[in-house]
């Protein structure tokens, strides 16, 4: 049974065109992949090789406690749109919140996709409390059906700080005894990939896709995030550094002076022991939250929901 319109194994770079996009369109999202990557326009064709192979990767996405945020900034990725590119690039084989199936004949796909090799992608922090009652899918605990699934994928993507290190369900005072993958699902030999923020920038989870298809897995840092977007804090690359490194703040959120583009550290922004990519790669090619004119809250670090707040003073 087909999931989802138009996830043949075949023709990528037809269908696409056949949807809209051109090729023109499709190497524009290839070069920004490939710079998001630091690999420089010239890795473009590589990344559209990775993307339009005729042995796309089968793609298991597991949801367990979460907002479906994480998918929907995957989904809202334009220019051009993620369901004319990824979902035509890749074979989502299982992904609840898009599958058109439902029942029993969704939970056989499943079961079918994990015969093969496949990579498991989680969103979501996994319940642990009593035996992890307090998520079930199909009769299963979320955190069983997990146990049974990512230990046989070749590979494994927590995306969003939920999958990564528990999220808001694992803060204070966390009555599921929420954790993220890593802490949940170690003991069974799972090392995950983490994708962190809330949610994460799409091109991040894309652009690791294509290094695990091209390169094989990045190297990650300390917290198993991909140094390709980890690696450099938001404050080393706030086009705003300039003013905080003259001792220039904004005395007040909203004044004449922030909105010349004023440093926002004294204003709660938490960018200088944040490590992402957000300034070099905007959401959905439009905006970041500094931009737009808020302190960075931390989102890709750990426990940023109890250490991290209040998230900005007025």
């Amino acid at each position: 049974m087909k999931l989802y319109v138009g996830l043949g194994r075949d023709g990528a770079e037809e269908r696409l065109e056949q949807r809209g996009v051109t090729r023109r369109d499709f190497m524009k999202f290839c070069t920004a992949v490939a710079a998001a990557m630091g690999m420089g326009p010239a890795f473009a064709p590589k990344v559209a090789e990775a993307l339009t192979s005729k042995k796309r990767p089968s793609v298991v996405y597991l949801h367990n406690a979460e907002c479906t945020g994480c998918s929907e900034a995957v989904l809202r990725t334009t220019d051009p749109f993620i369901d004319e590119l990824i979902l035509d690039t890749i074979s989502m084989d299982y992904h609840e919140t898009l599958m058109a199936g439902a029942g029993e004949a969704v939970e056989e796909a499943l079961h079918e996709a994990i015969k093969h090799d496949f990579v498991c992608v989680i969103e979501g922090g996994l319940p642990t409390g009593d035996g992890g009652v307090y998520g079930k899918i199909a009769g299963k605990t979320m955190l069983e059906m997990c146990s049974e699934i990512a230990p046989k994928a070749q590979a494994v993507i927590a995306i969003g700080n939920c999958a990564c290190f528990g999220g808001v369900q694992a803060a204070a005072p966390n009555p599921t005894a929420a954790k993220g993958v890593m802490d949940a699902l170690g003991p069974l030999g799972v090392t995950p990939i983490n994708i962190a923020g809330c949610p994460p920038n799409p091109i991040n989870f894309v652009g690791t896709v294509v290094h695990y298809l091209t390169k094989g897995l990045p190297e990650l840092d300390g917290l198993n995030r991909p140094v390709l977007f980890y690696g450099e804090t938001v404050h080393d690359n706030c086009p705003r550094i300039k003013h905080f490194e003259a001792g220039e703040f904004a005395p007040s959120f909203g004044s004449e002076e922030a909105k010349k583009g004023y440093c926002l550290y004294e204003l709660g922004c938490k960018g200088p022991m944040t490590y992402n990519n957000c300034p070099k790669v905007l959401f959905n090619q439009t905006n970041w939250p500094v931009q737009a004119g808020h302190p960075c809250i931390g989102c890709s670090e750990p426990n940023f929901w109890d250490q991290n707040s209040p998230f900005y003073e007025m």
